[in-house]
């Protein structure tokens, strides 16, 4: 039975919600009808107002309807605690409610909420499954289920941001000063605004103009490290907007910038230039121009520095790319192996190297050089050490794939069988494709054993 003083409290914490929105807005307006300059940022929170007071009223009747029900735990959004009126899944897999999650991403984060993995991409795909559920288990209860509310478009820009947007642009050609102040408020206004990252997709001239400081300064004068970090974060944010990533990938001077800023940045800009070459890389077709730049050299070798900032988008970097055969072979020549073993023997990102590793383990060289490298020590003690299932499958897959390539290795998994049973434990407990790679290294253990008793 549920507790109705909670779904009291939840009320009357709504309420008080929608008194405050009131006000702020109340607020606002005055100060937009009464100042005939008033900034952008006043429109856009009066906007921000509206939209979360009308999310407010089409929850408000279903709520009476639910307050002495128990909601079951998976219809309920990760973000709000509340059930589901429009569930969406995002790139990692995992459903919200397209408000909050929305509203998550306008604040310019990256990653899933649950699992904190970086999003390849921000497409909302309905979850037209657990909709359905929700209106059964409503529908059985007696309750009726709002429709959802569906936001206006925040792509959309006012006269007023077009206007800010234009100016901004034309101070980027202006003296150091005033490009400072401008690309600081840039990186601002495309973080926050979804309206601003679509208003540079409308015109590849926009993000010419944005990289223009940076174009034309001369080696000899050296960078200026604010100005650059504040530019390429301003090219991370666009890059996320989904309908940016072909355009500013094709401009010519986008790459060659961004591997600039990987050798010679702020670790923060290191950290957003590789933070945009991984979201650039959900296009198969930018993947191959990234691939083609030499960028991942760069990405291998800030890996191999280490520093904790910049890991996870370094590696979520290099995972893109690969997923692509022709950057496989790239990233080994330029030294992925021996780099990613080194960290996974220290326990540094071993979740996500791992990945990467088993993936490159499908190039001939990669296999070699974990072989020459000792290898098989390595991925053992990992699996012996982790409960995380992925990460014993992604083991399992590259030691099969070693033992198929060099027989000697036998003899390591032969003694790890016999001291710890590692193979057959997982040949029992393992995911369904850790079972097949175990039960495969397993059969040619025996194999091996059969022919030495026959000789």
């Amino acid at each position: 039975m549920a507790k109705t003083g909670v779904f009291d409290a939840d009320l009357a914490a709504r309420a008080a919600r929608a008194t405050e929105l009131k006000k702020e807005l109340q607020r606002l307006v005055r100060i937009i009808a009464d100042d005939e300059e008033c900034s952008v940022e006043a429109i856009d929170h009066a906007r921000e107002a509206l939209l979360a007071l009308r999310e407010l009223r089409g929850r408000r009747r279903s709520s009476f309807s639910l307050r002495t029900l128990a909601c079951p735990e998976e219809y309920r959004c990760p973000i709000s605690k509340e059930l589901m009126r429009d569930p969406v899944i995002v790139a990692t897999g995992q459903t919200y409610d397209r408000p909050s999650i929305q509203k998550w991403l306008k604040a310019g984060n990256r990653t899933c909420p649950q699992t904190q993995q970086v999003l390849s991409h921000t497409i909302l795909t309905p979850n037209h499954l657990i909709r359905e559920l929700i209106l059964r288990w409503c529908k059985g209860r007696g309750v009726e289920l709002s429709e959802p509310v569906h936001c206006i478009d925040e792509d959309s820009a006012t006269e007023a941001e077009r206007d800010r947007f234009l100016s901004l642009l034309e101070k980027m050609s202006s003296n150091i000063s005033e490009q400072k102040e401008a690309a600081k408020e840039l990186r601002s206004l495309t973080k926050r605004m979804s309206s601003f990252r679509a208003l540079f997709g409308e015109s590849p001239d926009a993000i010419t103009q944005l990289l223009g400081p940076l174009s034309e300064m001369q080696p000899q004068s050296g960078t200026n490290l604010d100005l650059q970090e504040d530019v390429i974060t301003t090219l991370l944010n666009l890059s996320i907007h989904d309908n940016n990533k072909k355009l500013v990938a094709e401009i010519p001077s986008v790459i060659p910038l961004l591997m600039d800023a990987l050798r010679s940045g702020t670790i923060e800009t290191r950290r957003n230039a590789a933070a945009a070459l991984f979201t650039l890389s959900a296009l198969d077709s930018n993947k191959t121009l990234i691939g083609k730049s030499g960028a991942m050299k760069l990405l291998i070798d800030l890996l191999d520095e280490g520093h904790p900032l910049a890991m996870t988008d370094v590696a979520s970097a290099i995972f893109n790319l690969c997923i692509i055969h022709e950057n496989r072979g790239r990233a080994v020549r330029d030294g992925a192996v021996g780099v990613i073993l080194d960290k996974i023997a220290n326990h540094i990102h071993v979740d996500e190297l791992l990945a990467i590793l088993a993936m490159l383990s499908s190039h001939q060289r990669a296999i070699e050089e974990m072989c020459e490298l000792e290898a098989v020590p390595c991925l053992l003690g990992v699996m012996r050490e982790t409960s995380c299932a992925r990460n014993k499958e992604n083991c399992i897959a590259v030691l099969y794939t070693i033992c198929v390539t060099d027989r000697t290795k036998l003899k390591e998994l032969r003694e790890e069988e016999n001291s710890h049973r590692t193979v057959s434990e997982l040949a029992k407990n393992g995911t369904s494709r850790a079972q097949r790679k175990a039960n495969g290294i397993l059969e040619r253990l025996n194999r091996a054993v059969n022919i030495t008793h026959t000789a």
